[in-house]
């Protein structure tokens, strides 16, 4: 137990900065709920992705990938909440039973507030999410959760 919790001391002391940089795990709650990750690309631009199980309609496995851009516009004295926009896609793999399925692609237009602690590395975020189903069929629905991730640089 001593152990983790030096561990735990190293990684944080490491990335002891605003999360505009590295890669980040967590968890996101809501529809869908489960894996959040995130990697930044500069420090306005990113990409997330997400491993989540949806509980519409008897549940399904949801797998999503986004390319996000950051906006400064609220300012705060310590920290930073950008909001964020983006786009990409989604699938979407449900077996209905008897062999069955009810798999659907489509693409996300995600929506955003990220506050990004100044002093440890994590970040808590808000988000909706339209997405327009394009296979099978052509469907509008909405993704929308929150969520937090620990960052490594």
């Amino acid at each position: 137990m001593k152990k983790l919790y030096v561990l735990l001391i190293f990684l944080i002391s490491v990335s002891l900065s605003a999360q505009d940089k590295g890669f980040g795990i967590g968890i996101m709650a809501g529809e869908p709920t489960g894996l959040s990750l995130k990697a930044w690309i500069s420090g306005n631009n990113a990409v997330d992705a997400g491993l989540a199980w949806s509980f519409v309609n008897k549940g399904s496995l949801h797998i999503h990938a986004d390319y996000l851009y950051h906006f400064d516009f609220i300012s705060l004295s310590s920290g930073r909440m950008p909001f964020y926009t983006g786009i990409g896609g989604r699938i979407k793999l449900k077996n209905t039973g008897k062999g069955v399925t009810d798999d659907r692609f489509g693409v996300r237009i995600p929506f955003g507030l990220d506050y990004m602690f100044a002093s440890v590395p994590v970040d808590i975020f808000l988000e909706l999410a339209p997405v327009l189903d394009l296979s099978p069929k052509t469907d509008l629905s909405f993704n929308g959760a929150i969520g937090f991730r620990y960052f490594i640089k």
